[in-house]
């Protein structure tokens, strides 16, 4: 029996009350339930019961089995002192706090409406090909359905903003640093996107601010430093890059990277010299990047911003030393910038709004709604049982939606799986 499952039954009071004893049996009422503790701690918190006639306040912790007490060292934890009650499905063993006080036991497993367990064994039971509710969410109404969403991307984005929040700290409080970090990572996408990130872990922000003049050093940092120029190449702009770089190595005593980019099942617009050849372009650019991207109010300012290409050299190359037959801008593209916005400034923006004590929700709300949704394999799966939406707002909470809770089976976790169990 799943745990999610019994703090569904106490959460909405999925038990008969009459006659509710103890398991050593004193008479039990309960008063009132508590509030559900998704952080560290007791399961429910402020609960309130009557047990023997004696008013109780406090906490109540729920476990499949009274034996997990010990199993996760409750009774040497201070923070479960004032747990009053211990909700079990099978009572194995009596349990005492960390004073040594015995601790009350209720045995969910005999008093359990049985239409709750049948409702729970259809929905999470299914032999379903995508979600376990994918024949029944479009019973549910397409406002609360979009309700959740809204939830759910606020979900994602405080997610989101705990890598950013660290880097912050490691940096200083420097946002542009941060930034750079971020837009590495992302422009590196799936597959890249861990060796980028590394990247800019190795090259400081500092040493790029300091070169960001020249695009030719700008990109010998980047290709140094992320192992890329250690191929044989008798391009003349190649060796152009190693000799920048041998030179640079020396004067900032630079560290290459661990992780070196890969090309495999990439498009070409996607290899890594061409992205990060766009991020030099960019740095040359542009000057106090963070500061004009936080202050974007209107989506048309950041493609302008992203409107940056490829140097020269990219015009008939996608890789060292390998010219193409015809020449082609390397610019990013709107859908890329889209990407870029979605998964790096919003998040960013949301961080930084919430430091300075904005509200952040509405800008940024307001923002990803103009976006078209995401298109990939979890999307174009919502859409085919009926669950459609067409923002990125949309795209991201179902994203949020599927990794956290669906493919995990929290249904007793997500607002739709509690709806259609209350049915």
């Amino acid at each position: 029996m799943k745990e999610d499952f019994l703090h569904y039954i106490w959460k909405f009071k999925k038990f008969s009350t009459n006659n509710l004893k103890t398991e050593s049996g004193e008479t039990l009422e309960v008063i009132s339930l508590g509030t559900h503790n998704l952080l560290a701690g007791p399961d429910f918190l402020n609960a309130q019961l009557r047990i023997d006639g004696q008013h109780w306040a406090g906490n109540v912790e729920i476990h499949e089995k009274s034996s997990f007490w010990y199993a996760h060292h409750h009774e040497k934890d201070e923070a479960y002192t004032n747990v009053i009650l211990h909700v079990v499905w099978e009572h194995n063993t009596e349990v005492f706090s960390k004073n040594n006080s015995p601790i009350a036991t209720l045995v969910l497993k005999n008093i359990l409406q049985k239409e709750t367990l049948i409702s729970y064994q259809a929905l999470i039971n299914k032999c379903s090909s995508f979600v376990n509710c994918e024949s029944e969410v479009t019973e549910i109404d397409s406002f609360f359905r979009n309700r959740w969403l809204e939830r759910l991307y606020v979900e994602r984005l405080n997610d989101k903003s705990k890598l950013i929040l660290q880097k912050l700290q490691e940096s200083k409080n420097d946002w542009e640093a941060v930034l750079y970090k971020m837009l590495l990572k992302n422009f590196g996408l799936k597959i890249n996107g861990e060796a980028f990130f590394e990247l800019s872990e190795e090259l400081p922000f500092s040493i790029l601010r300091k070169n960001r003049d020249s695009v030719l050093t700008v990109e010998a940092l980047l290709f140094g430093v992320s192992n890329m120029l250690e191929v044989e190449c008798a391009d003349q702009y190649f060796i152009d890059l190693k000799e920048e770089y041998k030179y640079l190595e020396s004067k900032y005593a630079l560290k290459k990277s661990h992780l070196t980019p890969a090309y495999f099942k990439l498009r070409p617009y996607n290899f890594p010299t061409i992205r990060l050849a766009q991020i030099a372009s960019l740095y040359n650019k542009e000057v106090n990047l963070f500061q004009q991207l936080v202050s974007c109010n209107e989506l048309e300012n950041y493609y302008t911003i992203f409107d940056v290409s490829a140097s020269n050299y990219w015009e008939q190359h996608y890789t060292f030393g390998k010219e193409t037959t015809s020449s082609k801008i390397k610019k990013l593209s709107k859908s890329f910038i889209d990407l870029l916005i979605v998964n790096t400034i919003l998040p960013l923006k949301f961080c930084y709004l919430k430091a300075t004590g904005e509200d952040a929700s509405e800008s940024i709300f307001l923002m990803i709604e103009k976006i078209k949704k995401e298109d990939n394999r979890i999307i174009n799966s919502f859409d085919k049982i009926g669950f459609k939406t067409n923002t990125a707002l949309g795209s991201q909470a179902q994203l949020q939606l599927y990794n956290n809770y669906c493919s995990k089976n929290k249904c007793l976790q997500c607002e739709i799986g509690v709806k259609l169990m209350n049915r």
